[in-house]
């Protein structure tokens, strides 16, 4: 039986251990400006492949974007690359409720 790539969290779960995980936002700079979950990096869903090494295998990742669509995509990439403890946000940043920021 195969792993899943991913394991995708309610907004409670999600909210309980973002905070020591590696946040990051899959989406494109200005959606990322336009308003983002505190404390996320922006690693655009473009710029993955080329920016994995950012992104730390041992400690794990909430990946996140507009409706999960892209997220998933990032999801997939990464644990093809080796990371195992990759998680995402269900319905995206716009089902969000909890601290943002905008710039």
């Amino acid at each position: 039986m195969r792993k899943k790539a991913l394991t995708i969290l309610t907004e409670e779960e999600f909210k309980k251990d973002y905070r020591k995980a590696q946040l990051i936002d899959v989406r494109e700079p200005k959606e990322f400006d336009a308003g983002h979950i505190l404390g996320a990096r922006n690693i655009p869903m473009s710029q993955m492949k080329a920016r994995k090494a950012e992104i730390r295998q041992d400690l794990p990742v909430y990946l996140y974007c507009q409706s999960a669509q892209r997220s998933n995509r990032a999801a997939i990439m990464l644990y093809k690359a080796g990371y195992k403890n990759v998680f995402q946000l269900k319905g995206g940043y716009k089902r969000w409720t909890g601290k943002t920021k905008s710039k």
